[in-house]
């Protein structure tokens, strides 16, 4: 009876860190979403910034910034402090609102809110399947990984041809892949909580809102691109 009511004990403090882990997965990815909006916005309201920022050679400092910010990141994870991890992610976070100052003068705001609310709910739907689903999504996640990694060849090599139907093609790819793997990577997070100890849960959090904000960014910018109405010029 004892042991019993040990495991019992056991089994229901782990759910409890299950859900402070997951919650604290989704507020990191909340507030990075939530940074990236603002500055993306607030950029875009100002001329001066615009120009300064996608006129001159610091444009090329946005470009390629936060690609290094999530190559460091998930390199170095296991090595940084929690508070160093959560200053590198939200300093990538607010680099994606920067670049992503330009949507607010290409669409316009209805599209760009459709678009966000669509993502939103795609995004909601699939992370809750992915969280609760007993099936494993493993081999599923490594297919999307090859869809991706072609998604991305396509991507550059059309950067090239500028093929209007190609892109929207690529879009519509895209938004598949960004919705499975929205799924198979809050199972992959969830199973990152078992595989851990819990001096290190704060960081892979941080982490796996990382993995998540990176989802949600790129499911947007696909319907984006389907959906979007552009301003008139």
């Amino acid at each position: 009876m004892a042991i019993t009511r040990r495991k019992t004990i056991v089994s229901g403090r782990q759910v409890d860190g299950l859900t402070s882990y997951i919650n604290a997965v989704f507020a990191h990815m909340s507030f990075g979403l939530f940074l990236t909006a603002f500055v993306a916005y607030f950029i875009s309201t100002s001329p001066q910034l615009m120009y300064t920022i996608f006129s001159t050679p610091l444009r090329y400092i946005v470009l390629f910034a936060p690609i290094l910010f999530v190559m460091f990141l998930s390199a170095r994870i296991h090595m940084l402090s929690k508070g160093a991890a959560m200053g590198l992610f939200y300093a990538y976070a607010t680099s994606i609102g920067i670049s992503s100052s330009l949507i607010f003068i290409v669409y316009s705001m209805p599209s760009i809110a459709n678009a966000f609310l669509t993502t939103s709910v795609l995004f909601g739907v699939m992370s809750i399947y992915g969280y609760v689903t007993k099936t494993d999504l493993t081999n599923m996640g490594s297919f999307l990984m090859m869809g991706l990694f072609g998604l991305v060849i396509s991507s550059i090599i059309n950067w090239f041809m500028q093929s209007p139907g190609l892109a929207y093609a690529l879009s519509m790819i895209g938004s598949l892949i960004f919705v499975g793997l929205t799924a198979y990577d809050t199972q992959r997070i969830k199973n990152m909580y078992y595989m851990t100890d819990e001096d290190s849960r704060s960081k892979m959090a941080i982490f796996g809102a990382l993995i998540l904000y990176l989802d949600f960014i790129n499911l947007f910018y696909m319907l984006l691109h389907l959906l979007g109405d552009r301003n008139k010029r």
